[in-house]
């Protein structure tokens, strides 16, 4: 025999044996710690698994807490560490949508977010699940696809791959297929998911998938999880209850290699088709970040400036879309980029303001929060102005980054854009509040609450708008308000099941109309004279189900709409009729920047391109 052979088949030889081999792992999901019952039903799950030396490790696949608070963060932790078996683990939309931190605290608690380890022969890999700060559908992190890239390069073909993720891998998340696509060219043979809060089988592209049930006890009076077998090239399924030491068998998925139809036809993809339909404009240039982008960009004559998940605050020419300079921060960065002169500001979630060059990308200054800041900042008479995650609304002096002021009374985090009206900046925050400061002196002038006290209603990711003496919100609770700018007086708030508004609105440029998008499709114009919700102009553009919370502008008679599926529309100020669309990724818009003949767009996976007059 040839010699060269013998370690060849004594590996394969090995893989045989490792593929054989039985055995058992506790599968978790959604414990959602800062629910009322998390904690206990958790310890009930961790003591359980502790008592049965069979299971060989655990997989916890997302919304670990309930708003991705730091408290909360820290209890999992706390709860988790007392496993007596290797525990791996993947943040949820509820971890990362509303995190104070960014989802840094996740990454600097958890140590990562992503999980690649090999047992039995078989290749587990988990990625996050987003959204990432803004309300839409899931999408895994861009940063995400390019670690699992390195993961499944280094893969053997042959290795059985089990991938996990918190969301089902369907149209549940924008970007579900960039994955399915990497994990079909391995021997994916099983996926496992959470979310639905309930046990269930799918299958995903071919591909068999089951969805775990959550550990919280909801009207039961015990939470529970699943226990997984692998044994004899079948994934048996029990679900488990702790206390009562009940196992009920639900489900078994064949392991085994798989040839998927080179022919996709078959299973949805998005297409782009729209890009040759109805369009009078097409893509100038092109750049691809190799993160996430969460915000919006910023112009300083022949750049524009981005910030990206990676910590990047970086310029691109504008003509050409080439990398002109970048400044690393040590956190995601969510903060749409503020510039006044040569200067250029954004917030860091490491927990500094940071201001550079708009030249050079130079640091000229830093100032440090208590928490991360995942807010966007404005700057107004060369002072800047931007609330953070530690209770805090400062005033920073443009010029040497020292203190103006500070109203240090926020009840919750900051996550918008504040408006400046009238020597008065409002911002709301995740704590259900609306504030109305003193721009000079950062005085309380008042403050709102919606009362709802759920925080998932609160009025923060809107950017507020303002016209006629009036300030306006959007909010989830599908309630739009006005507002006596001066006094805080409620002018009208109306939610009409007719008309599903949320966070996204824009201001026209007359000031005669306040856009606002409807979670089912419609562009409308509400009077800011009205003493009611009066719908005085409405576009003909009908969009599908739609949640994007980015802002709607207006430049040049051209109304810019942006979605959550990755198309932003151009529609007629005048007659409401759409001029024109353009898909550029299949993820969430972010604020557009309109310019002279271009307009400048960007998504949540790292796409930005300029489109220009076709």
């Amino acid at each position: 025999m040839n010699k060269k052979l013998i370690p060849f088949l004594y590996f394969l030889l090995l893989v045989s044996i490792a593929n054989a081999q039985s055995f058992k792992f506790a599968f978790v999901s959604d414990t959602h710690i800062g629910n009322q019952t998390a904690a206990e039903d958790l310890r009930r799950t961790v003591k359980d698994i502790n008592a049965n030396d069979e299971l060989k490790f655990v997989v916890i696949t997302g919304d670990i807490t309930e708003f991705g608070a730091d408290a909360e963060l820290a209890l999992a932790k706390q709860i988790l560490d007392s496993l007596n078996k290797k525990w791996y683990i993947i943040p949820g939309n509820h971890d990362a949508n509303w995190s104070e931190s960014g989802s840094n605290t996740f990454r600097r608690v958890f140590g990562a977010e992503t999980f690649a380890f090999n047992y039995g022969g078989y290749l587990f890999t988990g990625a996050s699940s987003g959204p990432n700060m803004r309300m839409g559908p899931g999408q895994v992190p861009r940063e995400n696809i390019v670690w699992l890239d390195s993961v499944l390069k280094s893969t053997p073909a042959q290795t059985p791959v089990v991938y996990l993720n918190h969301y089902p891998q369907d149209s549940a998340q924008n970007n579900w297929y960039n994955v399915i696509d990497r994990l079909k060219k391995k021997n994916v043979q099983l996926i496992l998911c959470g979310h639905g809060h309930q046990n269930h089988q799918y299958t995903f592209d071919g591909i068999p998938g089951v969805m775990g049930r959550s550990n919280l006890r909801a009207k039961d009076s015990i939470g529970g999880y699943n226990i997984v077998t692998f044994d004899n090239n079948t994934a048996y399924f029990e679900e488990r209850k702790p206390i009562i030491k009940a196992n009920k068998p639900w489900a078994k998925v064949a392991l085994m290699q798989r040839a998927f139809d080179k022919d996709t036809a078959r299973y949805y993809r998005p297409s782009y088709a729209v890009n040759q339909k109805l369009t009078r404009v097409k893509p100038v240039w092109t750049y691809q970040d190799q993160s996430d982008i969460g915000s919006g960009m910023a112009i300083h004559k022949n750049a524009i400036i981005l910030t990206d998940t990676k910590g990047l605050i970086y310029a691109l020419n504008k003509d050409n879309g080439k990398r002109l300079w970048s400044y690393a921060t040590q956190g995601k960065i969510y903060s749409t980029p503020a510039v006044s002169g040569n200067y250029v500001v954004a917030g860091s979630s490491d927990q500094n303001v940071y201001c550079l060059s708009a030249i050079t990308g130079k640091l000229v200054w830093k100032a440090q929060a208590e928490k991360a800041i995942v807010a966007s900042p404005v700057i107004k008479d060369n002072v800047v102005f931007i609330g953070a995650s530690d209770g805090h609304f400062r005033a920073i002096y443009l010029n040497n980054g020292k203190l103006k002021w500070d109203y240090n009374e926020v009840k919750g985090f900051v996550v918008t854009k504040p408006l400046i009206y009238k020597n008065i900046i409002y911002f709301g925050c995740w704590a259900n509040d609306f504030y109305a400061l003193d721009v000079n002196s950062g005085k309380l002038i008042w403050k709102w609450n919606n009362g709802s006290g759920n925080r998932m209603f609160s009025p923060a990711a809107c950017y507020p708008v303002a016209a006629n003496g009036r300030v306006f919100i959007v909010a989830p609770d599908r309630y739009m308000t006005a507002f006596d700018a001066s006094t805080g007086r409620v002018i009208w708030r109306k939610q009409d099941p007719k008309l599903r508004v949320r966070e996204s609105m824009g201001i026209s440029a007359d000031s005669s109309l306040i856009y606002v998008k409807t979670m089912d499709g419609n562009l409308l114009g509400i009077s800011p004279v009205a003493d009611s919700m009066h719908v005085a102009w409405k576009s003909t553009l009908q969009l599908p189900y739609e949640l994007c919370p980015s802002a709607i502008v207006e430049y040049q008679g051209v109304v810019f709409v942006p979605t959550h599926s990755g198309i932003v529309y151009g529609v007629d100020r005048n007659s409401g009729q759409t001029l024109w669309k353009y898909k550029v990724s299949n993820c969430l818009v972010n604020t557009v920047l309109p310019l002279n003949s271009k307009v400048y767009v960007s998504t949540t996976d790292g796409a930005v391109a300029c489109l220009g007059k076709q």
